[in-house]
C-alpha cells in the first residue's frame, strides 16, 4: 500500500461551490476511484489550501491514474471542480495537485 498526499489552491471565491460538489460526488467517479485501487481518500481544508490524502493498492499508480483520466464521468466531475482549483506555488511544472513528502508516520 502506497499513501498519497497532495495540496492545492482552493479559489476562495469558489470555496461554497466546492464545499456544495463535494456533499454529493456522484457515484461513477467513487466507482473509478475504487477500480483504481484508490482507498480511504479525504480531502481537507485549511485557508485557501486544500489538502488530499488516499491510499493506494495497486502496483501501478500512473497508470492507473492514466486509465481514471479517460473515464466520461470523471472528466465530468473535473471539469466541474478544476475552476473552484489552482496549483500551489510548489507545484511543479504540469502538476495540478502538489504531491508533498511524507516526513512522519505513526502505524
Amino acid at each position: 500500500m502506497r499513501r498519497v498526499a497532495q495540496v492545492i489552491r482552493l479559489r476562495p471565491e469558489k470555496a461554497d461551490e466546492y464545499r456544495e460538489l463535494h456533499r454529493a460526488v456522484p457515484e461513477p467517479v467513487l466507482a473509478q476511484l475504487r477500480r483504481r485501487h484508490i482507498a480511504n481518500y479525504s480531502i481537507h481544508l485549511l485557508g485557501d489550501r486544500l489538502f488530499s490524502y488516499f491510499e493506494y493498492h495497486g502496483e501501478d499508480l500512473a497508470a492507473d491514474l492514466a486509465l481514471m483520466a479517460e473515464d466520461p464521468a470523471t472528466q465530468k466531475w473535473w471539469e466541474l471542480t478544476a475552476p473552484c482549483q489552482e496549483p500551489v506555488e510548489e507545484a511543479a511544472p504540469g502538476e495540478w495537485w502538489a504531491s508533498t513528502e511524507q516526513v512522519f508516520l505513526m502505524e
